[in-house]
């Protein structure tokens, strides 16, 4: 596909929303090592969407399996255990009847059947495929999604707000956690295999397979059904999780799989129907790339949605394969069955829920005092520690926040228009980056004097918020900033000035998976001005001024952009402890978890920093204690009121001399 050099007339990211319908390819690249990276960023950005990087402390799992029955050559048991202290993960365990040695274990999430792992219909049947896969001689694990069966602690789709958002709690990413928790589980049981964990399941549990299989390398064989698709993403909350597909889609996710064995079910009446001459052929080119065309296979069942007999057999041929090296397909095809009551296989039907237990507050409470305690012990206490802070939540933030410096050679600009005044000359024009579709109106003042510098300076109000009554002068800051021989550039950043516009995200379902907040975009526009600013006058290094509440997206974008080297920050005040805040001026997904103002102070070292308007609500004990460990205190100035004009400037021009 060639690159377009030329901007759109109008900015495409308030037009061409992402969503779950849209149709969505995946090209497998050519070479294994650019796979390999991929693989691990994208590993990196599911771990930080769902919250779960740095990777949650695990606590006990206090694992109660009880009331067991025995039936013809298997047994089933009762299971319940903590994923996180006071929330409950309920289910049933399928055992092979005197297994002679450790058995292979298999993991049995389930879709949106109104029954659950309870589900016992012609087009899908969990109870089926477990006790079929323990007279196989495999241990089979089937547990509840949030809000089924006898898991009521939250609300299965209703979970979930803005401030949970920022500390990375969803409800995709507490599935995910519930289904790694479920990995240790079984892993920690006598009679299994812990080298022959599988997971299969279908519809929405064949998303929780393939998102476990993407980040979870103890899973050495799985069979998705009826969910991998360019057509649909996954029509439910728990499926939706925030930033997750941003930039990426179910089968690129799928394909992570690789090289370990997968079978890839689907069927002709959902949107599957395509996976045998689309879905399939993306992914089997990533096994390619390993040399292993022989660990992926797929089957086809002409059918609606399901996890029918027909889809099993198709898995218990597949999982004998891999898990017992048999090709026996007598063995591995189901027989007749009998499922139990299913008020007996309820794990709370006649006994209560622990007295710990959480509802949705108390296990947000948890959560966050968590987040909170697990970023403190990260604190940087020396120089080591501090250079693993930036690489690890380094590599969170960037995630979180999905910006990045682009290439000069990546920023395009519409034909400039023109504009002399006494002493400097004002262009105005439209940038963007190339093949993306933004399209940002920005102001570029070049004095008539010998340059030494340039700044960027961003205002929440866009351009005209800096120039004077006729709205074309260059205002006070500006006037100031060219006396002293530097080029300025002024931006209309996302939905500012003429950048301005309808964007009704309201009307897209699970809009934050697919797309950025308005916050991350001007982000965005922040830093790809930047790169105009150096492209056009050839300095490698620029510096950044932020006004009112646009500070703080410039606080952030120096965390992106190691080409900002001197910064003011007028920090509005904000209150760093106050969650409220960070909805209403800064909202982006799981910002909270990954430090948030912390990490981007400790990414912009060593830049020139000024923080101003801090007043007493923005701590900053915890930035200067990073910029004393890295030797970079003389950067950092903190004003408790608001700069003045020449404060601003003599920072910008001197530096910490001022």
């Amino acid at each position: 596909m060639s690159v377009s050099t030329s901007l759109p007339t109008v900015d495409r990211r308030r037009t061409e929303i992402g969503n779950l319908d849209l149709p969505y390819t995946f090209t497998a690249p050519k070479i294994k090592s650019v796979w390999d990276k991929r693989a691990r960023s994208l590993r990196e950005h599911i771990l930080v969407s769902l919250g779960l990087w740095p990777s949650p402390e695990k606590c006990p799992l206090n694992p109660q399996v009880f009331d067991r029955v025995e039936r013809d050559n298997y047994t089933i048991e009762k299971v319940y255990f903590e994923s996180l202290p006071g929330f409950f993960v309920t289910g049933n365990l399928y055992r092979p009847i005197d297994a002679s040695e450790p058995c292979p274990g298999i993991l049995n999430p389930h879709g949106h059947w109104a029954a659950g792992r309870l589900a016992d219909e012609k087009d899908g049947s969990v109870p089926a495929r477990c006790i079929n896969f323990a007279r196989q001689g495999a241990v089979a694990f089937a547990w509840s999604m949030i809000g089924y069966n006898d898991s009521e602690q939250l609300d299965h789709r209703s979970f979930g707000n803005n401030r949970m958002q920022l500390w990375g709690l969803s409800l995709q990413g507490l599935q995910l956690w519930n289904s790694i928790r479920a990995v240790d589980f079984m892993a920690s049981l006598p009679d299994v295999d812990n080298r022959r964990i599988a997971c299969t399941g279908a519809s929405g549990g064949g998303t929780q397979t393939f998102m476990l299989t993407a980040v979870d390398d103890r899973l050495m064989l799985s069979a998705p059904v009826n969910m991998i698709s360019g057509h649909m993403q996954g029509g439910c909350i728990c499926e939706n999780g925030p930033n997750v597909r941003r930039n990426t889609n179910n089968i690129e996710i799928g394909a992570m799989m690789a090289p370990r064995p997968m079978l890839m079910v689907s069927c002709t009446g959902d949107w599957t129907v395509n996976t045998p001459v689309e879905e399939y052929p993306a992914i089997e080119n990533v096994y390619q790339l390993y040399e292993a065309e022989d660990k992926i296979t797929q089957v086809q069942i002409d059918a609606g949605h399901n996890y029918n007999e027909q889809s099993r057999n198709a898995v218990y041929a597949w999982f004998g394969k891999w898990l017992f090296n048999s090709e026996d397909t007598e063995r591995f095809t189901e027989r007749p069955y009998t499922t139990e009551p299913p008020e007996s296989m309820l794990v709370f039907s006649d006994q209560t829920r622990p007295d710990h237990a959480v509802d949705e507050g108390g296990l947000s409470d948890v959560w966050i005092a968590r987040c909170k305690t697990q970023l403190g012990k990260l604190i940087p206490k020396d120089a080591k520690s501090l250079r693993k802070y930036r690489q690890n939540l380094g590599a969170g933030f960037k995630s979180a926040i999905g910006a990045s410096a682009p290439g000069l050679d990546d920023v395009i600009s519409a034909q400039p228009e023109s504009f002399e005044e006494k002493n400097y000359t004002a262009q105005w024009t439209d940038i963007g980056r190339k093949d993306k579709g933004d399209r940002i109106p920005v102001t570029l003042y070049k004095s008539d004097k010998a340059v030494l510098g340039a700044t960027l300076v961003v205002h929440p109000e866009g351009r005209s918020g800096l120039t004077d009554e006729n709205g074309k002068s260059a205002g006070t800051l500006l006037q100031s900033l060219m006396r002293d021989r530097h080029t300025v550039l002024t931006v209309d950043a996302f939905l500012t000035g003429e950048a301005s516009g309808e964007h009704n995200t309201d009307e897209y379902s699970y809009y934050t998976t697919y797309n950025r907040t308005k916050t991350t975009h001007r982000i965005q526009d922040i830093i790809t001005a930047i790169s105009y600013l150096r492209q056009v006058t050839g300095f490698s290094s620029v510096s950044l001024i932020g006004l009112g509440e646009a500070g703080l997206w410039c606080l952030l974008a120096c965390g992106l952009d190691p080409h900002i080297v001197r910064v003011v920050v007028d920090t509005n005040q904000l209150d760093t402890e106050d969650d409220q805040a960070f909805e209403d001026s800064l909202f982006i997904p799981c910002l909270r978890r990954i430090g948030d103002v912390n990490t981007a102070v400790a990414l912009a070292a060593p830049a020139d920093l000024m923080l101003h308007n801090a007043g007493t609500t923005f701590k900053t004990d915890w930035m200067e204690e990073v910029c004393r460990i890295g030797d970079t205190s003389d950067h950092l100035k903190i004003l408790k009121k608001p700069a003045t004009g020449r404060q601003i400037v003599q920072w910008i021009i001197e530096g910490p001399e001022a």
